[in-house]
């Protein structure tokens, strides 16, 4: 149980980070205000159209007798608003990471030289094109793992009691699972551990990654937080993935003059070419 609290201490260094980096929390922003709008737009037309949607749907209620229909597709149009939510939850970290790949590697790779004994940071030595593509391939297969839980507890939240009580907190544990993979994607992509590396090395830590996600997508809940807490999130996934590794963590002084002194590295500058020692895939 004692990881439970590891994990929840590297999310609040993650937080603390970014706030004594002003300049990289603002450039962090910019792909979770992107991803927000558009989230927004899906949600408020599920909303609107949800219930349109359900009685197209289900057309055999359309002889049943009031007021069974409209409890019937009332409960169907919460529960298909509810499942858009947790799709939300769940995707919204991969379309933010994907759109914000050059930021968040960037802000991963400074959390890495802030932390490091020597000073240095791993390099993937990708180029952009190359690293877009295996986050968005990585993605859609955790994507599609969290989809196949997504269907198991939409189908057990029938079951009476136990669908109003355990389903929900295995829920969020679930989301909190898969949220710190994508988060912690950044970083250990750049050390060349793909995908089934990567949940295998999960699994040997659950409660880590459960004290480190489950809070954070709870938070994602509350509407706007995502946005906020994203940099932090990536630069504790950082943290975190480091751990997992058993890699060194020296407290950095997290002085602002960081920022001063990188001003020249631009968001992109970890996909400049030549970088010796990775592996291709």
């Amino acid at each position: 149980m004692r990881d439970l609290g590891v994990g929840f201490q590297y999310l609040l260094k993650g937080q603390r980070w970014v706030a004594r980096h002003g300049r990289q929390y603002g450039f962090g922003l910019v792909p979770g205000l992107i991803t927000l709008v558009l989230y927004l737009a899906a949600l408020v037309a599920l909303a609107v159209w949800g219930e349109d949607f359900v009685g197209w749907a289900t057309p055999f209620a359309d002889d049943w007798s009031s007021p069974w229909i409209g409890l019937f597709r009332g409960l169907l149009t919460a529960v298909l608003f509810a499942l858009g939510l947790l799709l939300a939850v769940l995707t919204f970290t991969a379309v933010t990471l994907l759109i914000g790949q050059p930021f968040y590697e960037s802000l991963s790779e400074r959390v890495d030289r802030d932390v490091s004994p020597d000073g240095t940071a791993p390099e993937s030595g990708l180029p952009l094109w190359r690293e877009l593509w295996i986050s968005a391939r990585d993605s859609l297969r955790v994507l599609a793992r969290a989809l196949v839980w997504a269907v198991l507890l939409f189908a057990l939240g029938f079951v009476p009691v136990v669908g109003q009580t355990v389903v929900p907190v295995l829920g969020f544990f679930v989301t909190g699972f898969f949220l710190t993979e994508e988060l912690a994607a950044v970083a250990l992509q750049r050390r060349d551990v793909d995908l089934r590396a990567r949940l295998a090395l999960f699994r040997t830590r659950k409660t880590l990654i459960w004290g480190f996600g489950t809070p954070l997508g709870l938070a994602f809940l509350v509407p706007f937080v995502a946005v906020f807490l994203m940099p932090g999130a990536v630069a504790g996934a950082t943290l975190l993935a480091r751990e997992l590794l058993g890699e060194e963590i020296a407290e950095g002084d997290g002085a602002d003059d960081t920022d001063a002194a990188d001003d020249g590295d631009g968001a992109g500058a970890s996909h400049a070419s030549g970088r010796p020692g990775a592996t291709s895939r």
